[in-house]
């Protein structure tokens, strides 16, 4: 599974970085900044909740 991010998006309010720390960062404004795109097996349900998280929908999982 990947996890793509629309860098356009993102308004910074960093929801995702809080349900997913080891599949993203926040840049030095805030904003999205993915640390891999491939979501290992382990980590599926934090990226879920990560895309959910996002009030913008920047963020997608996609197979």
């Amino acid at each position: 599974m990947k996890l793509l991010l629309d860098a356009t998006l993102c308004q910074g309010y960093g929801l995702c970085q809080e349900s997913a720390p080891e599949l993203i960062d926040l840049d030095e404004w805030g904003y999205a900044r993915l640390r891999a795109t491939e979501v290992p097996d382990d980590r599926e349900e934090q990226a879920q909740e990560a895309v959910a998280a996002c009030p913008q929908a920047a963020l997608r999982l996609v197979k």
